[in-house]
């Protein structure tokens, strides 16, 4: 990851995906649905990447389903609970 350019959210997500063995989107998204996450249709999780508008709540549900933890501190990234490694 280059220190020079902002990585958004949406794109963090996407590595994290790769990450953990190129789960789609989609499936992220069912995922989240069935952890409590209303409403999370691909279409509108598609939705929010876009727009990069997760809520606390959704974040927090993807650290729980992708085995990481997300930190904002003087930047914002996330660390995969099984090798350290940070996005």
């Amino acid at each position: 990851m280059s220190m020079g350019k902002y990585m958004g959210i949406a794109e963090k997500i996407r590595i994290l995906l790769i990450k953990r063995g190129n789960i789609s989107e989609a499936e992220l998204a069912r995922r989240l649905m069935a952890a409590g996450c209303e409403n999370m249709s691909a279409q509108n999780f598609n939705n929010k990447m876009k727009r990069e508008s997760f809520s606390d709540e959704e974040i927090k549900q993807i650290e729980k389903i992708m085995n990481c933890t997300y930190k904002v501190e003087h930047r914002e990234w996330f660390t995969l609970n099984d090798t350290g490694e940070e996005i």
